[in-house]
């Protein structure tokens, strides 16, 4: 009878040495770009709506704002975004890509094909592996909105 405490039957371990492989998979064409994993996505979540504000970046990364600020005070470091606050609302910040933030989508746009090549799976596998993670994603969030009312 497997043991249901087994480290290779726990779904949470294969899930947490996928994503560690897959941030090993992007780190080095990230290097060439000058940017980590974590600046990496901030990024993508600007270039497809620039102008948003921090706490719209933070539910569409699923981070909190003391996971993102620091990661938003070295892209603007970097050159990459500004904040600006809002005239209208001087307590809101939007973040907005700076020319070179924008124009390095143009050398990213070959990152997710390298990495799925390179992943070893057919490209309609990787399709379904995503719509997967992203039900389990779901179904979790909702189960823990449940439990938290």
């Amino acid at each position: 009878m497997p043991d249901e405490l087994s480290l290779d039957r726990q779904l949470c371990f294969a899930l947490y040495t996928a994503s560690r492989a897959m941030t090993a998979a992007y780190r080095p064409v990230l290097e060439s770009l000058g940017v980590t994993y974590p600046q990496y996505l901030v990024l993508l979540a600007l270039w497809e709506r620039d102008g948003r504000g921090v706490g719209d970046l933070c539910d569409a990364l699923h981070l909190d704002t003391g996971t993102l600020s620091p990661l938003l005070k070295r892209l603007e470091a970097l050159d990459l975004i500004k904040r600006q606050r809002l005239t209208a609302d001087e307590r809101r910040v939007e973040i907005r890509l700076t020319d070179k933030g924008a124009g390095l989508r143009g050398k990213a746009c070959d990152i997710p094909h390298h990495v799925a090549r390179n992943s070893g799976l057919r490209v309609e596998d990787l399709g379904d592996l995503r719509e997967v993670l992203v039900r389990l994603t779901d179904s979790l969030n909702a189960s823990l909105t449940k439990v938290e009312k």
